[in-house]
């Protein structure tokens, strides 16, 4: 991905919009604001890749078409990715793909999702439901919360995490997004105060657990030759890594452990030519507030990633910052829209023009990592700040 550069991007509010807007209005506001961040026109664009996860939310098929319709682009490359919560991730990916290539010279990545005010929390979950194996979890009705449980359970009695551990998390995530002016769910909580909001589904509670939100977000993606203006002082993209897992959490030998995050991180790392220990900043997927610590171990991140969390070395003081958006847990969670805006975040952080928490000296490269299931398709990626 050497020289694929961000030349810009934007997102919407996320949050439960009740004003009668749409997706079509939330893309169209992020793409402009993209466009204008990275000073740049509609008619520069020659690709459009959408991430949506659910047509159940937007309640229409071939949104890549109905998007660019809506957004007065014509005659361009056009394709939708889907990957569960790491749809907006994989998009970013597959649009640095184009471009590296040499199939598009500029691209406009764009994520949404309406999974918060179009339909009521209990369809919102069966529907979630369908993410792992329709055949048997989803028949079941057993829910996210309660699949991300047994896994974190398995967690817990592997590395000897507690419950304060993941409610310690919960609440400096959200105390992040009070920084954050497009944050959902920005709160003045403590610790104590997780742990003693109401159960969900042991060891999680109500404060454990991301909210359903709507919005989008958009980058411009392009290498500095076809980005005249821009290219300069912007972070690229430099390494890439995917990698899936067995669907059902049984099937794994063990479930308390991403090991698909392992392999992707190992693929990004090597393609950005850096090792864990380069690593700065990191955005990653807290659908749950143990699943970010879990993530943590996963991605190499830390010898031990209990020890680590315990002794501050993720706080936005410490040595290696994590989720300064918020995270899912503060910032939201429109599925479609949720990778993009991770790694818009992190350029922004590296970039040194951030709106919310910052490090205190941007470092050279960031980490991203999203995933869907339950780490069942995880997608990484390296971006380096601009030199």
């Amino acid at each position: 991905m050497t020289g694929v550069s961000l030349a810009g991007g934007a997102m919407t509010p996320f949050n439960r919009r009740k004003d009668g807007s749409s997706y079509r209005d939330w893309c169209a506001e992020a793409f402009r604001a993209a466009l204008t961040d990275a000073r740049l026109a509609a008619r520069d664009i020659d690709a459009l890749v959408i991430a949506s996860e659910s047509d159940f939310f937007s309640m229409q098929l071939n949104p890549a078409a109905l998007v660019a319709d809506e957004l007065g682009l014509r005659g361009i490359r056009l394709q939708r990715v889907e990957g569960g919560g790491a749809s907006g991730h994989l998009a970013v990916q597959a649009g640095a793909a184009l471009v590296a290539a040499g199939q598009a010279r500029r691209v406009a990545v764009l994520g949404f999702e309406a999974s918060a005010a179009h339909l009521d929390g209990g369809t919102v979950g069966t529907l979630y439901s369908l993410s792992y194996d329709a055949w048997s979890e989803g028949a079941t009705g057993i829910g996210s919360a309660a699949i991300y449980a047994l896994s974190a359970l398995a967690f817990m009695a592997e590395t000897g995490a507690t419950g304060a551990d993941f409610a310690r998390i919960a609440a400096r995530n959200r105390q992040h997004a009070r920084r954050n002016r497009f944050a959902h769910l920005g709160l003045d909580v403590s610790a104590a105060d997780v742990l003693a909001s109401p159960p969900v589904a042991t060891p999680y509670r109500r404060l454990d657990c991301s909210p359903l939100s709507d919005g989008a977000a958009c980058v411009i993606l392009g290498r500095g030759a076809d980005l005249p203006g821009t290219g300069r002082g912007r972070a690229r993209l430099a390494g890439t890594g995917a990698a899936n897992d067995r669907v059902r959490l049984g099937d794994r030998p063990a479930p308390g452990r991403f090991r698909a995050k392992t392999d992707a991180a190992r693929q990004a790392l090597a393609a950005a030519g850096c090792t864990a220990g380069d690593i700065g900043l990191a955005e990653v997927y807290d659908s749950f507030s143990g699943a970010q610590l879990q993530a943590l171990d996963a991605l190499g991140l830390a010898a031990d990633a209990v020890a680590a969390e315990r002794a501050g070395r993720f706080a936005a003081d410490g040595a290696l910052p994590v989720n300064l958006s918020g995270g899912l847990l503060g910032q939201g969670a429109p599925v479609g829209a949720t990778g993009v805006a991770q790694v818009l975040a992190a350029a922004q952080q590296l970039e040194g023009r951030y709106h919310g928490v910052a490090p205190a000296a941007p470092p050279r490269f960031a980490l991203v990592d999203t995933h869907g299931g339950i780490a069942t398709l995880c997608a990484v990626s390296v971006l380096e700040a601009p030199r």
